[in-house]
């Protein structure tokens, strides 16, 4: 049995409705949009990045022990997933450019691409990742 980490980062959402939704009320959807999971709202997550479940472990202990950033993504060990938002996104950014000096080339390859999906968060808050344990 193999183990991986994946991370699905959010790729679009939409309201399952078999109705056209009038012009007047399109406002009250893009503001559900926003703001979560209400009426309908459906959210589509996408593969972003998987890596092997023991080289998860070996990258994130290139974070500084102790600190919030690796609290955060031992919790796929101790919860099975995580969400990141962009309430993470500071400390996390943060913490895995910091650890780009001394991890490998495969972690720092990890890092740039999380780093990346970061931005994207940054960017529109209304993306998030979702980071699962995944066993086959």
């Amino acid at each position: 049995m193999s183990e991986k980490v994946v991370f699905s980062q959010l790729s679009r959402k939409f309201i399952d409705e078999n109705d056209a939704t009038p012009a007047e009320a399109q406002q009250v959807v893009y503001y559900s949009l926003a703001i979560g999971h209400h009426l309908g709202v459906i959210d589509c997550l996408e593969a972003a990045l998987t890596c092997p479940w023991d080289d998860y472990l070996a990258w994130i202990a290139t974070l500084e022990a102790g600190s919030e950033a690796r609290r955060k993504m031992e919790g796929v060990p101790k919860y099975g997933e995580i969400v990141i938002d962009i309430n993470h996104v500071p400390m996390l950014a943060n913490a895995f450019d910091k650890a780009r000096a001394v991890q490998t080339s495969q972690q720092k390859e990890w890092s740039t691409m999380l780093l990346s999906m970061l931005h994207d968060i940054h960017q529109e808050n209304a993306i998030y990742l979702m980071v699962r344990r995944l066993r086959d």
